[in-house]
């Protein structure tokens, strides 16, 4: 079964191509104009083991929110997609991930209901182009579209840029997880018979 997706957003505000291949191999295409997003995004597809490409253009004369969400919603939806029916998943994930002083854990249920619970203190800083309230903000996004239950906790940390790229990490670890296959898994993982 492949579990590709492929998502095109055309808006007034963005243009995106985004694919993901869940069953990839960490490499990564991201190109966004904003470097500090294009870094997470290439965390997140390599420590996920997924292939991921994105190409974004957006209202970036404005800021990088629009294009951060959007992208948010183009991968979400790809997950999704990628899912399929959820037949054979693990479901569930979680990570620690440190990053010098950061330390901060995720846990993912690929629940069909998509919500993120954000405990993530990140001081208010502009990384590169990238201001550090859009991490949350692609999170939302992600989380809602993809339809998973996403918590994130910051345990330690002080400085912005390793907090989110260990928040990436950790989202990473936690999906790699919870996508991967199980041969003993029949069917959906869930006592409703569905997801």
């Amino acid at each position: 079964m492949n579990r590709i997706a492929e998502i095109t957003r055309t808006t007034s505000e963005t243009d995106i191509t985004l694919r993901l291949d869940l069953d990839g191999d960490g490499s990564v295409a991201a190109s966004t104009g904003v470097p500090f997003f294009d870094h997470m995004l290439d965390a997140l597809g390599r420590h996920m083991r997924v292939s991921l490409g994105v190409e974004a253009t957006g209202d970036l004369e404005v800021d990088a929110h629009h294009t951060v969400e959007d992208v948010g919603i183009c991968l979400g939806s790809a997950l999704a997609e990628a899912l399929g029916d959820k037949h054979g998943i693990r479901r569930f994930g979680s990570a620690v991930v440190p990053m010098d002083e950061a330390l901060v854990l995720a846990a993912v249920d690929i629940s069909g209901r998509g919500q993120l619970h954000y405990a993530v203190d990140v001081p208010i800083e502009i990384i590169g182009t990238f201001d550090t309230t859009l991490a949350k903000e692609f999170l939302v996004a992600f989380a809602a579209n993809a339809g998973i239950t996403l918590h994130l906790q910051k345990l330690a940390g002080d400085n912005a840029h390793h907090i989110i790229e260990a928040a990436f990490k950790a989202v990473a670890r936690a999906l790699y997880e919870a996508v991967s296959t199980d041969p003993r898994v029949s069917g959906v993982p869930s006592t409703k018979g569905t997801l």
